[in-house]
């Protein structure tokens, strides 16, 4: 008996990959910069008159404005790879990738990553920094593999386009029959 390779998956099943494998990155790109924005990434002690010496710190939100802005349009890319296919795919990844370089570019400038005081929290802010720049390598990577497989990737709304497109691929004669059904024709009569 001979078994069957293990990556002979449907042929729909493999178009949609491409899909999810960009669609949770740019998700997972958007969680990674919004929680960056949420810890601090910059702090120092400064003399508070009257209080001594005080820890002043800044978030992600306060040190760099444009993680939060970054973070939802990562949110929003994923909704518009799934509505989008052809040309407008590749325009979006194309901005979704420049996005991404960006918040690469937002975690990697502008920041020490040595030479902290002692009890500052610098475990947070070098965690903040390296999670602004693993959200953009995200965002990034869903870009661009937005841009690399939008001819192939499924779009919303494809299965029902109009009815008298027909399609140029050759199809598994039981889909056939079944589309067939769905457009009112018999597919026992013959042709």
């Amino acid at each position: 008996m001979s078994e069957a390779p293990e990556d002979t998956a449907p042929p729909a099943k493999k178009a949609k990959r491409p899909l999810w494998i960009a669609v949770v990155g740019l998700a997972l790109g958007a969680v990674a910069l919004w929680g960056s924005s949420q810890l601090v990434w910059f702090a120092e002690f400064r003399d508070g008159g009257v209080r001594g010496t005080v820890q002043y710190t800044e978030t992600g939100s306060e040190r760099a404005v444009a993680l939060i802005p970054l973070a939802l349009l990562a949110l929003a890319g994923t909704a518009g790879l799934i509505a989008t296919g052809g040309w407008p795919r590749r325009v979006l990844g194309v901005v979704l990738a420049v996005a991404g370089v960006a918040a690469v570019w937002v975690g990697v400038v502008g920041g020490s990553f040595s030479g902290f005081a002692d009890g500052l929290p610098v475990a947070q802010m070098l965690g903040a920094r390296g999670l602004a720049i693993l959200g953009g390598i995200l965002v990034t990577a869903g870009g661009l593999a937005a841009i690399r497989g939008a001819g192939r990737m499924p779009r919303l709304g494809a299965k029902y386009a109009a009815p008298g497109t027909k399609k140029r691929a050759a199809k598994d004669p039981e889909t056939e029959l079944w589309e067939a059904l769905s457009e009112g024709e018999d597919p026992t009569a013959t042709r």
